[in-house]
């Protein structure tokens, strides 16, 4: 339900705006424990059956978006318990990313198949007749299945004239791609962390709010009232997540109203990235690796890590744009402070890694963007027009979307090796994914260049976005147009290609 504004949505929101305004605004850790009763004001409960369990969901959420862990349900504990240590200027993160507030789960049933009450217990019934197992019979004059012998293989629904069978799924089931959603002992969901991606699909798509993942909002503001300068590299998928108003010329001012230094595009380490891959995949493709996998999205490049082990070697080991962007800013600045703003539930988890968390200081959704301009009650329409924000290329930019990756890198290849043909196979969803993981290593794409992206439509469709695929498509569209280099990266691939030079020289692997 991305772009519409849903009860979900608002909670969210308002859960962010005020873990931001107490940033701003300044408290000690009783504050948090007042918060619940500002965000769920009165007495008559308006989403759930008592106000006093909406409450106590609100107050973990807020718990959430300080990074602290949920609370055990087993002892008493306030909602600011341990929140003192959360208040800082760097980086606070206690894992998992993504957890589930177990008493806001709505105990979904699982994936089953079932008749309605629109059956018309027709004379054919041709879900009987088709069914393998023998599960459909006739119980007073209508269609019943019996749940002990259905498969779900759903050959009923397509026989159904009347669409009178349906399958229903636990959502944030379904929309986990590698499996780690199953039930609890109470019949709750429950997250296995040693498969989880944390992609972030099953927090999008649980209707009850019951997911939440680890947020900075409170660490960066404080970074930002801090003596050292604090940069915003944006992601590509940024174009037109806050709205109209929020232009590209304005987006400058936009983030200094919140405290920031300055605001640098994700997409300038995205050429370097395409620049890298091209160079990698026409070097080990054929002669070392049978294809190649690109890095930029982390959740894919987790799970085809994890779920592939021995073709691990085959996603390339370029870094990706974020943290490309964020080391040449050290580079230049290194008392700087950074904090990627994006779409991605997975990168927090990246740049939470050894190697990555001294170029990475802190990673907030475009969501929580949205509550910090909120509470700092930032107007856009007030602000001047400056720069704007055309340091990348048209290919840069379409990283955000499916397929641009594998797109700009075969540009890329083309303009080192004319004579080179280049293959691309790409996906979207892990579960898509994951398929084109195990097709490429049984063979099906060798020589290929293979592209993964966890999120439905790519980066524009992350869990921390704020518009609707479909919109952030053809605002990201016009956002390519607005980029320096209109066409793609090779009218500056000759510099491209010695900045990339330069750079590896100049800083040492981690």
């Amino acid at each position: 339900m991305k772009g519409v504004d849903t009860q979900k949505s608002r909670i969210r929101h308002m859960v962010f705006t005020e873990v931001a305004r107490l940033a701003y605004e300044g408290g000690g850790p009783e504050k948090l424990d007042e918060l619940p009763y500002k965000i769920i004001p009165g007495e008559i409960a308006t989403y759930r059956d008592s106000i006093f369990l909406e409450r106590a969901i609100v107050g973990e959420r807020l718990r959430a978006a300080m990074g602290l862990s949920l609370q055990s349900m087993t002892e008493h504990e306030t909602f600011s318990q341990g929140v003192d240590e959360s208040m800082i200027a760097k980086k606070y993160y206690e894992p998992p990313l993504i957890d589930i507030i177990k008493f806001a789960c709505h105990r979904c049933p699982q994936k089953r198949v079932f008749v309605t009450n629109g059956c018309q217990g027709c004379l054919e019934h041709p879900c009987q007749e088709v069914c393998p197992k023998g599960a459909i019979s006739m119980v007073n004059g209508k269609s019943f299945i019996d749940q002990s012998k259905c498969i779900k293989c759903g050959m009923c629904m397509k026989a159904c004239q009347y669409n009178a069978i349906i399958k229903q799924e636990r959502p944030c089931e379904a929309a986990c791609g590698v499996g780690a959603i199953s039930c609890d002992e109470y019949g709750r969901a429950d997250i296995d962390q040693s498969k989880c991606v944390a992609c972030g699909m099953c927090l999008a798509s649980c209707p009850f709010a019951a997911i939440v993942d680890k947020g900075q909002i409170y660490q960066t503001i404080k970074a930002t009232q801090g003596k050292d300068p604090v940069y915003a590299i944006v992601a590509p998928a940024i174009a037109g997540q806050f709205g109209k108003e929020l232009t590209n010329e304005k987006m400058r001012g936009a983030f200094q109203a919140l405290g920031f230094t300055d605001v640098l595009e994700v997409a300038m380490g995205a050429d370097l990235c395409t620049v890298e891959e091209a160079k990698d995949f026409l070097k080990e493709v054929p002669a070392e690796l049978s294809f190649m996998g690109t890095s930029c999205c982390p959740a894919w490049s987790i799970m085809a890590k994890k779920l592939f082990p021995d073709h691990a070697k085959n996603i390339s080991m370029a870094l990706t744009p974020m943290v490309l962007t964020a080391r040449l800013l050290k580079k230049s600045e290194p008392n700087a402070k950074i904090c990627f703003v994006g779409p991605c539930l997975s990168k927090k988890q990246e740049a939470a890694r050894k190697s990555i968390k001294s170029y990475v200081d802190f990673t907030l959704t475009f969501e929580e963007v949205a509550g910090m301009f909120d509470a700092k009650g930032v107007d856009f329409a007030k602000i001047p027009d400056g720069m704007p924000l055309v340091q990348a290329s048209s290919d840069g930019r379409g990283f955000a979307a499916s397929g641009g990756v594998a797109n700009a890198v075969a540009h890329a290849i083309r303009e080192l090796d004319p004579e080179r043909e280049i293959k691309v196979a790409s996906a979207e969803g892990l579960a898509d994914c994951k398929k084109l993981m195990r097709d490429a290593t049984r063979g099906k794409y060798d020589g290929y260049l293979i592209e993964g992206m966890a999120c439905p439509g790519g980066c524009i469709g992350g869990a921390g976005t704020l518009q609707s695929v479909m919109k952030s498509t053809r605002s990201l569209k016009t956002s390519q147009k607005e980029a320096k280099f209109s066409e793609s990266i090779e009218s500056n691939f000759t510099n491209l290609i010695e900045d990339l030079e330069n750079f590896n020289e100049d800083v040492v692997d981690d």
